[in-house]
C-alpha cells in the first residue's frame, strides 16, 4: 500500500511541476526528453490491466493523479489512519530478509501487564547508633558530600539517597550500607 502512496505523490509532484512551467516550456521540455530518454518498459502490466477493466479504480486513479502534493501527502495520512497501517521507518537493502508479520493486536479491556521496575530511588531509613561513623564515612564516598553535610544528612534520617539507581546498583548499595549497620530501602 506505501508503494502505490508513494508512486502517486510521485506522480503528483510531477504533475505539480509540470503544470507551473509555461506552455512553451513545457512542449520544448516534452519533446526533449521524448527524443532522448527511450520508452520506459512496462513493469506493472498486470497492475495496468486491472485497474482499466474496472472503470471505477480507473476514477480514483486520475483523481489522484490531478492532486497537488500537500493533497496527496493528506490523502496518504488519512489512508493510514482509516485503514490502521502504522508509519514503519523504510529499511535499507542490506537490512536482509524482513522477520514475520507481527499478529494483529486484539483490543481487549485486559489492563496491560506492569513492566517490572528497573529505577528505584534509595531511602536512608535508620541506622544502628554504634555504626554511625562508618555510615557517615560511606555516606560520604558515595554522595561526595563534605563530611560535615554527611553528619547531616544522616542524622536527618529517613531521607532519600539517590534516586533514579538502576536495580544491580541499588542492590550492592543496600548490601554495603546493612553491612555497616544502616537500614536503606528501595523503593
Amino acid at each position: 500500500m506505501t508503494v502505490i502512496c508513494t508512486r502517486a505523490a510521485q506522480c503528483s509532484a510531477r504533475l505539480a511541476r509540470s503544470s507551473t512551467s509555461s506552455p512553451l516550456r513545457r512542449s520544448s521540455t516534452t519533446a526533449l526528453s521524448q527524443r532522448h530518454r527511450p520508452a520506459p518498459a512496462r513493469r506493472w502490466q498486470s497492475t495496468d490491466a486491472a485497474a482499466s477493466s474496472n472503470p471505477k479504480i480507473a476514477e480514483i486513479v486520475d483523481q489522484i493523479g490531478r492532486l497537488n502534493l500537500l493533497e496527496t501527502a493528506d490523502l496518504v495520512s488519512s489512508l493510514k489512519t482509516r485503514l490502521n497501517i502504522p508509519d514503519l521507518p523504510t529499511a535499507s537493502f542490506a537490512a536482509g530478509p524482513a522477520g514475520p508479520a507481527a499478529a494483529p493486536v486484539e483490543e481487549d479491556d485486559a489492563p496491560p501487564a506492569e513492566a517490572e521496575k528497573t529505577l528505584f530511588n534509595l531511602k536512608l531509613q535508620s541506622f544502628e547508633g554504634g555504626s554511625k561513623p562508618k555510615i557517615i564515612k560511606e555516606i560520604k564516598s558515595m554522595l561526595g558530600l563534605s563530611l560535615v553535610d554527611s553528619k547531616k544528612f544522616v542524622e536527618s534520617a529517613p531521607k532519600v539517597m539517590r534516586e533514579g539507581v538502576p536495580k544491580e546498583e541499588a542492590e550492592k548499595i543496600v548490601e554495603a550500607l546493612k553491612a555497616l549497620g544502616g537500614v536503606v530501602v528501595m523503593e
